[in-house]
Protein backbone atom coordinates (compact mmCIF):
# COMPACT_ATOMS: atom_id res chain seq x y z
CA UNK A 1 0.00 0.00 0.00
CA UNK A 2 1.11 3.55 -0.95
CA UNK A 3 2.50 5.79 2.39
CA UNK A 4 3.48 8.74 -0.30
CA UNK A 5 1.95 11.78 0.18
CA UNK A 6 1.45 13.34 -3.37
CA UNK A 7 1.52 17.00 -5.07
CA UNK A 8 -0.44 16.97 -8.26
CA UNK A 9 0.20 20.11 -10.30
CA UNK A 10 -1.83 19.08 -13.93
CA UNK A 11 -4.86 17.79 -12.45
CA UNK A 12 -7.80 19.67 -13.36
CA UNK A 13 -6.82 22.19 -15.50
CA UNK A 14 -3.87 23.05 -13.47
CA UNK A 15 -5.31 22.81 -10.22
CA UNK A 16 -3.50 21.21 -7.97
CA UNK A 17 -4.38 18.62 -5.58
CA UNK A 18 -2.86 17.14 -2.13
CA UNK A 19 -3.48 13.65 -1.73
CA UNK A 20 -2.45 11.45 1.51
CA UNK A 21 -3.61 7.93 3.11
CA UNK A 22 -3.40 5.78 5.96
CA UNK A 23 -4.23 2.77 7.98
CA UNK A 24 -4.73 0.94 11.50
CA UNK A 25 -5.78 -2.64 12.78
CA UNK A 26 -9.46 -2.27 14.53
CA UNK A 27 -9.65 -3.35 18.10
CA UNK A 28 -11.72 -6.72 17.23
CA UNK A 29 -9.06 -7.84 15.02
CA UNK A 30 -6.26 -6.85 17.56
CA UNK A 31 -8.11 -8.77 20.15
CA UNK A 32 -7.69 -12.04 17.80
CA UNK A 33 -4.18 -11.31 16.56
CA UNK A 34 -5.90 -11.11 13.10
CA UNK A 35 -4.29 -8.71 10.63
CA UNK A 36 -5.42 -5.56 8.98
CA UNK A 37 -7.19 -6.49 6.44
CA UNK A 38 -7.84 -2.95 4.45
CA UNK A 39 -5.48 -1.78 1.77
CA UNK A 40 -5.18 1.61 -0.18
CA UNK A 41 -3.27 3.01 -3.16
CA UNK A 42 -3.53 6.18 -5.34
CA UNK A 43 -1.16 7.36 -8.14
CA UNK A 44 -1.56 10.48 -10.50
CA UNK A 45 0.00 10.31 -13.73
CA UNK A 46 -0.56 12.66 -16.95
CA UNK A 47 -3.04 14.82 -15.32
CA UNK A 48 -5.33 12.07 -13.86
CA UNK A 49 -5.51 10.78 -10.62
CA UNK A 50 -6.98 7.71 -9.07
CA UNK A 51 -7.55 6.91 -5.10
CA UNK A 52 -8.57 3.90 -4.13
CA UNK A 53 -9.64 2.09 -0.43
CA UNK A 54 -10.43 -1.89 -0.30
CA UNK A 55 -11.60 -3.57 2.94
CA UNK A 56 -10.65 -7.62 2.94
CA UNK A 57 -14.04 -9.83 3.73
CA UNK A 58 -13.74 -10.37 7.49
CA UNK A 59 -15.06 -13.72 7.03
CA UNK A 60 -11.90 -14.43 4.53
CA UNK A 61 -8.84 -16.50 6.41
CA UNK A 62 -6.26 -14.27 4.43
CA UNK A 63 -8.57 -11.53 2.53
CA UNK A 64 -5.92 -9.12 3.46
CA UNK A 65 -3.85 -10.63 0.35
CA UNK A 66 -6.98 -9.84 -1.75
CA UNK A 67 -7.37 -6.16 -0.73
CA UNK A 68 -4.01 -5.37 -1.06
CA UNK A 69 -3.75 -6.33 -4.69
CA UNK A 70 -7.44 -5.08 -5.17
CA UNK A 71 -6.15 -1.86 -4.22
CA UNK A 72 -3.32 -1.61 -6.59
CA UNK A 73 -4.94 -3.25 -9.26
CA UNK A 74 -8.35 -1.04 -9.14
CA UNK A 75 -5.86 2.25 -9.26
CA UNK A 76 -3.94 1.25 -12.78
CA UNK A 77 -7.41 0.47 -14.56
CA UNK A 78 -8.95 3.21 -13.52
CA UNK A 79 -6.09 5.48 -14.35
CA UNK A 80 -5.91 3.60 -17.69
CA UNK A 81 -9.22 4.35 -18.86
CA UNK A 82 -8.56 8.01 -17.81
CA UNK A 83 -5.00 8.61 -19.72
CA UNK A 84 -7.17 6.53 -22.69
CA UNK A 85 -10.27 9.10 -22.33
CA UNK A 86 -12.86 7.53 -21.35
CA UNK A 87 -16.04 8.99 -19.64
CA UNK A 88 -15.77 8.27 -15.93
CA UNK A 89 -19.46 8.61 -15.92
CA UNK A 90 -19.93 5.80 -18.41
CA UNK A 91 -21.26 2.49 -17.47
CA UNK A 92 -18.65 1.01 -20.51
CA UNK A 93 -15.78 2.47 -18.50
CA UNK A 94 -16.50 0.77 -14.82
CA UNK A 95 -17.18 -2.21 -16.77
CA UNK A 96 -14.02 -2.15 -18.72
CA UNK A 97 -12.30 -1.16 -15.02
CA UNK A 98 -13.91 -4.41 -13.87
CA UNK A 99 -12.85 -6.83 -15.92
CA UNK A 100 -9.75 -5.17 -16.38
CA UNK A 101 -9.11 -6.30 -12.69
CA UNK A 102 -10.22 -9.40 -12.80
CA UNK A 103 -8.50 -11.02 -15.54
CA UNK A 104 -5.39 -10.81 -13.44
CA UNK A 105 -7.21 -11.82 -10.56
CA UNK A 106 -8.59 -14.91 -12.22
CA UNK A 107 -5.06 -15.77 -13.69
CA UNK A 108 -4.07 -15.90 -9.92
CA UNK A 109 -6.42 -18.22 -8.16
CA UNK A 110 -6.06 -20.69 -11.41
CA UNK A 111 -2.52 -20.48 -10.80
CA UNK A 112 -2.67 -21.03 -6.94
CA UNK A 113 -4.61 -24.73 -7.24
CA UNK A 114 -7.56 -26.16 -5.34
CA UNK A 115 -11.19 -25.33 -5.91
CA UNK A 116 -11.75 -21.93 -7.27
CA UNK A 117 -14.73 -20.91 -4.86
CA UNK A 118 -12.32 -21.65 -1.96
CA UNK A 119 -9.36 -19.48 -3.37
CA UNK A 120 -12.03 -16.76 -3.85
CA UNK A 121 -13.47 -16.77 -0.57
CA UNK A 122 -10.10 -17.42 1.07
CA UNK A 123 -8.08 -14.67 -0.74
CA UNK A 124 -9.76 -12.48 -3.20
CA UNK A 125 -13.13 -10.96 -1.39
CA UNK A 126 -13.11 -7.37 -0.92
CA UNK A 127 -14.96 -4.25 -1.23
CA UNK A 128 -13.57 -0.35 -3.36
CA UNK A 129 -14.26 3.06 -2.97
CA UNK A 130 -12.87 5.36 -4.99
CA UNK A 131 -11.86 9.00 -6.41
CA UNK A 132 -11.12 9.57 -10.24
CA UNK A 133 -9.63 12.62 -11.37
CA UNK A 134 -9.50 13.50 -15.28
CA UNK A 135 -8.87 16.55 -16.82
CA UNK A 136 -12.20 18.56 -16.01
CA UNK A 137 -13.99 15.45 -14.30
CA UNK A 138 -13.89 14.10 -11.08
CA UNK A 139 -16.16 11.07 -9.84
CA UNK A 140 -16.57 9.25 -6.46
CA UNK A 141 -16.95 5.34 -7.16
CA UNK A 142 -18.01 2.13 -5.33
CA UNK A 143 -18.40 -1.68 -5.19
CA UNK A 144 -19.30 -2.09 -1.81
CA UNK A 145 -20.08 -0.47 1.58
CA UNK A 146 -17.37 2.73 2.89
CA UNK A 147 -17.46 6.01 3.41
CA UNK A 148 -16.96 9.17 1.13
CA UNK A 149 -17.03 12.84 2.01
CA UNK A 150 -17.27 15.47 -0.68
CA UNK A 151 -17.33 18.78 0.77
CA UNK A 152 -20.12 18.65 3.29
CA UNK A 153 -21.59 16.20 1.51
CA UNK A 154 -21.16 12.58 3.45
CA UNK A 155 -21.92 9.15 1.21
CA UNK A 156 -22.68 6.14 3.90
CA UNK A 157 -22.39 3.08 1.87
CA UNK A 158 -24.27 0.52 3.05
CA UNK A 159 -24.57 -1.49 5.43
CA UNK A 160 -25.88 -4.52 3.39
CA UNK A 161 -28.54 -6.94 4.06
CA UNK A 162 -26.66 -9.62 6.59
CA UNK A 163 -23.69 -7.83 6.44
CA UNK A 164 -23.28 -9.55 3.17
CA UNK A 165 -21.14 -6.50 0.76
CA UNK A 166 -21.01 -7.41 -2.69
CA UNK A 167 -17.37 -8.36 -3.90
CA UNK A 168 -15.63 -7.60 -7.04
CA UNK A 169 -14.44 -11.00 -6.95
CA UNK A 170 -17.37 -12.58 -7.40
CA UNK A 171 -17.03 -12.29 -10.77
CA UNK A 172 -14.58 -15.15 -10.90
CA UNK A 173 -17.30 -17.60 -9.80
CA UNK A 174 -19.91 -19.16 -12.87
CA UNK A 175 -22.45 -18.78 -9.94
CA UNK A 176 -21.84 -15.53 -8.19
CA UNK A 177 -24.06 -14.74 -4.85
CA UNK A 178 -27.48 -13.26 -5.92
CA UNK A 179 -26.59 -14.73 -9.06
CA UNK A 180 -25.12 -11.98 -11.21
CA UNK A 181 -21.35 -10.34 -10.94
CA UNK A 182 -21.36 -6.67 -9.31
CA UNK A 183 -20.46 -3.80 -10.88
CA UNK A 184 -19.11 -0.68 -9.62
CA UNK A 185 -21.49 2.39 -9.15
CA UNK A 186 -20.62 5.84 -9.95
CA UNK A 187 -22.22 8.29 -6.97
CA UNK A 188 -20.93 11.19 -7.73
CA UNK A 189 -19.46 12.81 -10.91
CA UNK A 190 -18.89 16.25 -11.14
CA UNK A 191 -16.71 19.04 -12.77
CA UNK A 192 -13.16 18.71 -11.13
CA UNK A 193 -12.92 22.64 -10.38
CA UNK A 194 -15.86 21.90 -7.90
CA UNK A 195 -13.67 19.46 -5.58
CA UNK A 196 -12.20 21.44 -2.81
CA UNK A 197 -11.53 18.19 -0.85
CA UNK A 198 -12.72 14.59 -0.78
CA UNK A 199 -12.20 11.77 1.98
CA UNK A 200 -12.33 7.85 0.86
CA UNK A 201 -12.58 5.53 4.07
CA UNK A 202 -13.36 1.94 4.58
CA UNK A 203 -16.52 0.81 6.58
CA UNK A 204 -14.18 1.47 9.48
CA UNK A 205 -14.65 4.52 9.01
CA UNK A 206 -18.30 4.89 10.37
CA UNK A 207 -16.88 3.86 13.50
CA UNK A 208 -14.61 7.39 13.47
CA UNK A 209 -17.74 9.13 12.20
CA UNK A 210 -19.61 8.34 15.34
CA UNK A 211 -16.29 8.32 17.67
CA UNK A 212 -16.27 12.87 16.14
CA UNK A 213 -16.82 14.17 20.17
CA UNK A 214 -15.34 11.66 22.49
CA UNK A 215 -11.99 11.87 24.12
CA UNK A 216 -9.39 10.24 23.16
CA UNK A 217 -8.02 7.46 24.72
CA UNK A 218 -6.08 9.09 27.55
CA UNK A 219 -6.72 12.39 26.76
CA UNK A 220 -5.67 15.27 24.80
CA UNK A 221 -8.97 16.50 23.31
CA UNK A 222 -11.85 15.38 21.13
CA UNK A 223 -11.68 13.22 17.95
CA UNK A 224 -13.05 15.64 15.81
CA UNK A 225 -15.14 15.89 12.85
CA UNK A 226 -13.84 14.05 9.77
CA UNK A 227 -12.76 17.58 8.36
CA UNK A 228 -10.19 17.82 10.81
CA UNK A 229 -8.18 15.72 8.16
CA UNK A 230 -8.60 17.78 5.23
CA UNK A 231 -7.97 21.18 7.37
CA UNK A 232 -4.72 19.97 9.30
CA UNK A 233 -1.41 20.86 7.03
CA UNK A 234 0.37 18.07 8.73
CA UNK A 235 -2.01 15.78 6.93
CA UNK A 236 -0.46 16.48 3.99
CA UNK A 237 3.05 17.59 5.13
CA UNK A 238 4.05 14.27 6.77
CA UNK A 239 3.24 10.70 4.92
CA UNK A 240 2.89 8.75 8.07
CA UNK A 241 0.46 11.49 9.21
CA UNK A 242 -3.10 9.98 8.30
CA UNK A 243 -2.18 6.54 10.45
CA UNK A 244 0.00 8.64 13.20
CA UNK A 245 -3.95 10.06 13.76
CA UNK A 246 -5.88 6.89 13.66
CA UNK A 247 -3.32 5.38 15.82
CA UNK A 248 -3.99 8.11 18.59
CA UNK A 249 -7.70 7.75 17.96
CA UNK A 250 -7.44 3.83 18.50
CA UNK A 251 -4.54 3.12 20.69
CA UNK A 252 -4.75 1.39 24.32
CA UNK A 253 -3.84 3.36 27.25
CA UNK A 254 -3.55 1.98 30.68
CA UNK A 255 -3.25 3.97 33.96
CA UNK A 256 -2.63 3.17 37.92
CA UNK A 257 -6.06 3.74 40.11
CA UNK A 258 -3.43 3.92 43.08
CA UNK A 259 -6.43 4.54 45.80
CA UNK A 260 -8.08 1.23 44.45
CA UNK A 261 -4.61 -0.43 43.40
CA UNK A 262 -5.29 -1.46 40.43
CA UNK A 263 -5.01 -0.54 37.11
CA UNK A 264 -7.52 0.85 34.32
CA UNK A 265 -7.29 0.45 30.77
CA UNK A 266 -9.04 2.39 27.99
CA UNK A 267 -9.29 1.01 24.82
CA UNK A 268 -9.33 1.97 21.24
CA UNK A 269 -12.14 3.74 19.54
CA UNK A 270 -12.42 1.76 15.87
CA UNK A 271 -13.42 -1.52 16.04
CA UNK A 272 -12.92 -2.61 12.76
CA UNK A 273 -10.34 -1.73 10.50
CA UNK A 274 -10.22 1.51 9.40
CA UNK A 275 -8.49 3.06 6.48
CA UNK A 276 -8.69 6.90 4.98
CA UNK A 277 -7.76 8.31 1.80
CA UNK A 278 -7.84 12.40 2.06
CA UNK A 279 -7.90 14.82 -0.76
CA UNK A 280 -7.77 18.71 -1.05
CA UNK A 281 -7.02 21.05 -3.58
CA UNK A 282 -3.47 22.63 -2.89
CA UNK A 283 -3.45 26.23 -0.86
CA UNK A 284 -1.59 27.58 -4.32
CA UNK A 285 -4.93 26.31 -5.63
CA UNK A 286 -7.62 28.04 -3.33
CA UNK A 287 -9.30 31.82 -4.84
Amino acid sequence: MSREVAFLTDVGGGSPFEIAGGTVTGTDHLAVGRPNQDAYAFRAEGGCLAAVVCDGCGSGARSEVGAALGARLVTEQVLGALRRGADVASPETWEEVRLGTLAPLRAMAGAMGGSLAEVVSTYFLFTAVGLAISGDTACAFSLGDGLIALGDELLRLGPFPRNEPPYLAYGLLDRPPGGEAPRFTVHRAFPSSALRTALLGTDGALDLLESSSRQLPGGGGEVGPLSRFWEDDRTFGNPDAVRRRLALINRTVTRPVWKEERLEREGGLLRDDTTLIVVRRAHSARA
